[in-house]
């Protein structure tokens, strides 16, 4: 498989595809025309003017006019002094993803560069070559200048890159091996790669993908639930829906309709309660179900439509030239400005990292109603399946979710409207976008975890209601996946490889609920290490 970029917008199914289906990519003509149209322009342009970055310092020292026979090696020391990443590496595909938002910036045509960097960042990401970038140092202001020296780092031959499964070697000896060169600097390349939004836009888009996933896996948790308590239909019909003008309310609403067509464990409330007299003074049945079951098209509803607009916002970013100065080949002009800032990406995390937040808290809540007999009335204490006393079900399993979405609510405070100027006060008001990037994926990351615990315990309780083979369709499906790799246990075993594995199941499966049914394709192979430890644990 393989997608043009550069010609077009670039779009969330083709990041879904190069960072998950293994797609390569190739320039388009027209982009790769405008470039050297860009570079050929600026080239010339420059004699005798004075443009940012080229001939002066930069920042707060911009005042200082440079040489040109010193203009070259300024572009070599801006990178070299920038890669002060600290913390932990972050992810592969996080440095994959926006290497290639880097490079579709790049090919608008409007930063002054070589054609032959735009080719070399190319074949670094069809052959994963991910420069080891650090979760530490941007403030997303003159963009992510930090993170993004890492990336130029690389492509100048330096420095240590890793491959999608974390394997770190020195740059030098991967390029030589595939036959490549380090590309060599002409005017602005530096500045070009290190002065955008690409790092935190990147990590965004990555994130995106994975909270439109947990949005659907949440629907289906919810939706297993209301089979498990064989709850009334009317919560999640068509008609109370309909009269709530929210497109995020209808839609998991109609997701979950399409999970529950076929379960025979649904109740109708026409059937029950209004074409039957009832006569009973006290009902044993609840007649409405508890809020994190009756009201999930309400509390999911406004997460999928913030997921949306994140999405929206991400997908206008990374489709943006996001540099500065500004190179205009066709005005013939240069602009200078501050396109490079990251307000919008930053303010678009800092929402999903709290819709996030509030999804795993409902899955929480869901959890522990399952878990409390007292509440379900159905269930055993902590869903144990063993002797009751001696074994302990679930029990050590809750605290892991609730510590965990203790640890979401706290990382939801805003990065947004947490400026420190810097800079020599050059940077007086900054975005913080790649750090709200990098904590909402440590939200959505979590949130997996919490999910992985309500699964397990969802399917224990399918096998002590006896519920398998009256379940829908879509829910016998995943039950009878997730018992594949955790089979039924009442006796007391170590529980973290239970967990893990459908953790490591969850995140790397893509769930798609249609009016058909649902989809279910992974997008890695299973972790070997939690298979291996749930196999050889006694159950």
């Amino acid at each position: 498989m393989k997608i043009t970029i550069g010609n077009d917008h670039l779009t969330l199914e083709d990041f879904k595809k190069i960072l998950f289906e293994d797609a390569n990519i190739e320039i388009g003509n027209k982009a790769a025309k405008r470039v050297e149209k860009c570079y050929n322009f600026l080239e010339d342009f420059t004699k005798n003017k004075l443009i940012y970055g080229i001939n002066t310092g930069f920042g707060p020292m911009a005042q200082y006019r440079i040489e040109e026979e010193e203009q070259t090696q300024l572009q070599y020391n801006l990178i070299r002094s920038h890669t002060t990443g600290m913390g932990n590496p972050i992810s592969p595909v996080f440095v994959k993803s926006l290497m290639v938002a880097r490079l579709n910036t790049l090919l608008k045509g409007y930063s002054g560069v070589h054609p032959e960097l735009v080719e070399l960042l190319c074949e670094y990401i069809n052959n994963d070559v991910l420069p080891v970038i650090y979760e530490h140092g941007s403030v997303g202001a003159s963009g992510d200048l930090v993170q993004l020296s890492h990336l130029a780092l690389s492509l100048i031959g330096e420095g240590k890159v890793t491959d999608l499964k974390g394997n770190i070697q020195n740059t030098q000896h991967v390029i030589e091996e595939l036959g490549l060169e380090p590309f060599r600097i002409r005017l602005r390349e530096a500045l070009a790669l290190m002065n955008g939004t690409s790092a935190m836009t990147g990590v965004g888009i990555v994130n995106a993908i994975h909270a439109q996933n947990l949005m659907n896996w949440s629907i289906l948790a919810s939706a297993m639930i209301v089979e498990l308590v064989e709850s009334f239909d009317d919560h999640y019909s068509y008609e109370l829906n309909a009269v709530k003008l929210h497109e995020g309310q209808a839609f998991v609403a109609k997701k979950m309709r399409s999970v529950l067509k076929d379960s025979t464990l649904v109740r109708s409330r026409r059937e029950h309660h209004y074409e039957k007299k009832v006569t009973v003074n006290v009902l044993k049945e609840k007649m409405q179900e508890y809020y994190s079951i009756r009201c999930v098209p309400q509390i999911l509803g406004p997460i999928h439509d913030t997921i949306e607009q994140v999405i929206n916002v991400l997908i206008a970013e990374v489709n943006s030239v996001n540099d500065n100065p500004i190179v205009d080949a066709e005005r013939e002009d240069v602009y200078h400005g501050g396109n490079f800032h990251g307000d919008y990406v930053s303010l678009e995390m800092d929402k999903l990292k709290t819709a996030i937040t509030k999804l795993s808290m409902l899955s929480e809540r869901q959890l522990n109603y399952l878990l409390n007999d007292k509440l379900n009335q159905i269930l055993p204490p902590f869903v144990n399946l063993g002797k009751l006393g001696f074994n302990l079900g679930m029990q050590g399993a809750q605290f892991v979710a609730t510590s965990t979405v203790a640890e979401n609510q706290t990382l939801s405070f805003p990065m947004y409207v947490h400026s420190i100027p810097n800079n020599n006060d050059n940077q007086d008001i900054v975005s913080m976008g790649s750090n709200a990037a990098l904590l909402a994926s440590k939200v959505i990351e979590n949130t997996f975890q919490i999910l992985a615990v309500e699964f397990l315990t969802i399917i224990q309780a399918v096998d002590y209601l006896g519920f398998e083979d009256k379940l829908s369709s879509c829910s016998k499906r995943v039950y009878q996946q997730l018992r594949e790799l955790v089979p039924v246990f009442s006796n007391d075993s170590i529980m973290y490889p239970k967990i893990g594995a459908v953790k490591e199941y969850l995140y790397n499966t893509t769930i798609d609920i249609t009016s058909k049914g649902c989809k279910m394709e992974s997008t890695v192979e299973t972790n070997a290490e939690f298979e291996m430890e749930v196999e050889c644990c006694p159950v």
